[in-house]
Order: structure tokens, then C-alpha cells, then sequence
């Protein structure tokens, strides 16, 4: 599985496409992608290996409780399947900048392990570090 790290920030060109950093497409097969908003309110793009184990998830959760189906039926109707061109940009469709609130076309493409978080720069720097603090807790567990 290719792990993604790091941050980089780019500019949304004016057809709304922006470049993933090659850090990010080594490893990857493929250039299928979708993205999908699931945590306001940054955007999620998941490589098509990892969105096929969400793909299981949402079924089994349709399947195992019914009430979840609106739940499921709104998650999948706002992904979007992008496909990278062959300078490695994708689309972000105008309703999802406006989502992500991507208003200066700014943008930070975040590492999160198995996918990529698309956020605005601002909103990343006065959410993140904020929300994060408080958790050193979990250094522990994780790197000792």
C-alpha cells in the first residue's frame, strides 16, 4: 500500500485542476481517484485501490443496517471519479471548491496515510493545529 505524507500547496489552474505532487503518484496504480467530501471541510481523495475497501464498508453498512441507506446514498452521490491527466492534475469540479472553501484556488494536498486530504491553506492552518492539540496522549502509543 503507498502511504501518502506530507504537505504541499499548489494553485487551481483555471479550468480547476490542480497537480498532485509526484511524492503522491509514485507507488500509485493507476490514475483513478475519487474524491468525495465525508469530513468538512476538506475534500478526500482516495486512490481507486483504497476506495474499493470503502466501497465494502458502505455495502456491508447498507446491508447490516438499513436505516444507514441515506447515509450511503449521500456519500456516494457527492464522490466524483477523477482520472489524472498525464501532467498528474485532477478536477475539482466548482461545487466542491466551493465545499472545501478553495476560494482564492489555493490549495494543500495532505498526506493521511492511505489517502489525500485537499483543504484550503487558511482553513488547514486555523483548524488543524488547533484541534490537534491536547492529543499528545497518543504519541505514546503510537511512536515508543
Amino acid at each position: 500500500m503507498k502511504t501518502f505524507l506530507g504537505r504541499y500547496e499548489y494553485q487551481l489552474d483555471a479550468k480547476g485542476r490542480v497537480s498532485l505532487p509526484a511524492a503522491f503518484r509514485r507507488g500509485v496504480a493507476g490514475s483513478r481517484y475519487v474524491l468525495v467530501q465525508v469530513n468538512a471541510p476538506a475534500l478526500t481523495l482516495y486512490p481507486e485501490s483504497t476506495w474499493e475497501k470503502v466501497t465494502e464498508r458502505l455495502l456491508e453498512l447498507r446491508r447490516r443496517q438499513p436505516e444507514a441507506r441515506d447515509y450511503v446514498l449521500w456519500v456516494t452521490s457527492n464522490a466524483l471519479e477523477v482520472v489524472a491527466d498525464k501532467q498528474g492534475r485532477i478536477l475539482i469540479p466548482g461545487r466542491m471548491q466551493e465545499a472545501a472553501k478553495l476560494d482564492g484556488g489555493r490549495v494543500l494536498l495532505v498526506g493521511a496515510l492511505d489517502r489525500i486530504e485537499v483543504w484550503s491553506p487558511a482553513v488547514f492552518e486555523t483548524s488543524v493545529p488547533e484541534s490537534a492539540r491536547g492529543f499528545e496522549q497518543f504519541s505514546t502509543q503510537i511512536f515508543t
